[in-house]
């Protein structure tokens, strides 16, 4: 067996052992994740707007980070939502009063 091969049939099990993680398949939730969320509900609800955005806050619900999305409903109709994704269920802070996603830190 040439040495490249036999280091690879080493280096395998090991790698795959690495890869197994932690037993914790709940990855936290991304913007991207959020927004893809809120636009599925807002299309469900049949409810047309021009554009989403949302951004991570330093704000948890839960053990879930609270993300500040930004509605773009026409002009200048925005409304700002506190989203998450909890467990993998989408909740903003219209079901969840308690969720804030705290101020914005611009000026």
């Amino acid at each position: 067996m040439r040495s490249g091969a036999r280091l690879l049939a080493l280096a395998l099990p090991l790698l795959l052992a690495a890869c197994g993680g932690s037993g914790d398949t709940a990855a936290p939730a991304e913007a991207a994740d959020v927004r893809a969320a809120l636009e599925a509900r807002l299309l469900g609800r049949n409810l047309s707007y021009r554009w989403v955005v949302c951004v991570r806050t330093e704000a948890s619900f839960g053990r879930s980070p609270v993300f500040r999305c930004n509605v773009n409903f026409g002009e200048p109709h925005i409304v700002r939502y506190c989203a998450t994704l909890e467990d993998g269920h989408f909740v903003t802070n219209r079901e969840e009063p308690k969720m804030r996603c705290g101020r914005d830190a611009a000026p």
